[in-house]
């Protein structure tokens, strides 16, 4: 076999792959699509006010890891204390910020130290302090040293009350009825529910202070809108999918809950990886289905968490950057799982999804661009097959961005102005001549960094929430 052969097989290798991924991505809009619509008519029979009245919600406990918070955490914190719910507490665990984080929350929320007890059931950094507000009778903040994000939610674990937790990043904001939504699968199923997740939003551009809900707009850096396009694929198209195939793998670390009993049966969050979020979750299904336990983990998609999102590319691209390696670390650390079906549509469906999709996709991208550029100068294929790699690689991206804004739109539309609409149509077509390209050699350094051991977090700049 010479090398315009190997050329030409490579070739339509990656055209068959790129057409199977548009395939499966047609149908999950289909199925996402039928999920939100049953959900958006279901929750008119059941809404938060509802809810709440009936006083039988289940006590939670947040917790809000903050490391070098000072900037976004009043805000924060305001906006927890601020839910509309039963009986619920906010635990801030403070890990061991090196700016003014704790004298932030000690000045703005009257904070006294208290002697509360703890149980201490999965291991943790030492706890220096524990605080109470004299403000807020559940406000509690504990400050330890710095063993990183896993660390401090197993040292809030410990410290919670209830039988639910759930986590918040502390530079995130919650609507006001986020609890009420997203606790809802436990009182219909307590038995079989074990975590349940919102959709995390783009704050940036948005105003928050003083309202009780975001005055939605869209920003005015391209950087943010794509990201915004982005966050709508992932979670309206990609985790509704999931949800409604019963394959969930991802409950997004800046907003989840959790029933607290079999994490501590598991050993609480993993040290020692950069994607604690996605490996407790697939931990959960791969020890839970093993033992043929019900493991029920659904994604909420009116539960809203609002969040901060990197404005520069520098930025972005450490946070991508660690997010593939915490997707490696996932999927190696429970390979067991792939294509086995013991464990259901998990193992058959969601880890072939994120291994041969989420995992390999921006290497068969790259490696796309180079065979078929290598095959067209060296005449290995005619213009028609190399015009068609081009097509239907930007095609199947384009297409699955402009389903994910028309699955928002018709659902819940918390764009309403057409300006917003016509910059996120934009950015969803500009993302593929260039940012596309570029965050797949991001993903991809990703990949090597995890090969050589990388477990750095990287600096994460905070602007702060208006």
């Amino acid at each position: 076999m010479n090398i315009f052969s190997i050329l030409q097989f490579l070739s339509l290798v990656i055209l068959a792959y790129f057409f199977i991924i548009s395939i499966f991505y047609f149908f999950t809009f289909l199925l996402s699509f039928k999920g939100l619509i049953t959900h958006k008519i279901r929750s008119n029979f059941s809404t938060p006010r509802e809810i709440l009245n009936a006083k039988i919600t289940p006590p939670i406990s947040v917790l809000a890891p903050a490391y070098n918070e000072e900037k976004s955490i009043v805000t924060s914190v305001n906006s927890l204390l601020n839910l509309e719910y039963g009986q619920y507490e906010v635990i801030v665990i403070n890990d061991g910020s090196r700016d003014n984080t704790l004298e932030v929350l000690i000045k703005e929320f009257d904070l006294a130290k208290t002697s509360r007890n703890t149980n201490p059931q999965i291991p943790t950094k030492k706890i220096s302090d524990i605080y109470k507000s004299r403000k807020y009778d559940n406000l509690v903040v504990v400050d330890k040293e710095n063993g990183g994000k896993a660390d401090s939610l197993n040292a809030g674990i410990n410290v919670s009350m209830y039988p639910l937790f759930c986590c918040i990043d502390a530079d995130s904001i919650l609507e006001k009825t986020s609890l009420l939504k997203i606790v809802h699968p436990f009182m219909e199923a307590y038995t079989s529910v074990v975590a349940t997740g919102g959709i995390v939003r783009v704050a940036n551009g948005c105003i928050y202070q003083n309202r009780p809900y975001p005055l939605v707009r869209t920003s005015d850096k391209l950087l943010v809108n794509i990201q915004v396009v982005e966050y709508f694929r992932a979670f309206l198209s990609g985790r509704m999918a999931l949800t409604m195939m019963d394959c969930n793998m991802i409950i997004s670390g800046a907003f989840g809950l959790f029933k607290k009993q079999p994490v501590i049966d598991i050993g609480g969050y993993k040290e020692g990886v950069v994607g604690e979020d996605m490996e407790l979750v697939v931990r959960l299904h791969h020890e839970m289905r093993k033992k043929k336990q019900p493991c029920g983990i659904y994604f909420i998609p009116d539960t809203v968490c609002w969040t901060e999102v990197p404005e520069s590319l520098k930025i972005l691209s450490r946070q991508r950057n660690r997010w593939h390696r915490g997707l490696a670390e996932s999927l190696t650390m429970h390979i067991g799982i792939l294509m086995n079906p013991k464990y259901g549509t998990v193992g058959l469906i969601g880890m072939p999804y994120f291994f041969f999709v989420e995992f390999m996709s921006p290497i068969v991208e790259l490696a796309g661009y180079i065979i078929f550029v290598t095959s067209f100068y060296l005449k290995a294929i005619d213009i028609l097959t190399f015009s068609a790699f081009f097509i239907l690689a930007v095609a199947f991206g384009l297409v699955h961005s402009l389903l994910a804004l028309l699955m928002e739109e018709v659902t819940y539309h918390r764009y309403p102005k057409i300006k917003d609409l016509l910059k996120l149509m934009a950015s969803a077509v500009v993302e593929h001549f260039g940012y596309r390209q570029y965050m797949a050699i991001v993903r991809a350094k990703g990949i090597f960094d995890w090969l050589i051991g990388n477990k750095s977090w990287g600096l994460m700049e905070r602007i702060g929430i208006k």
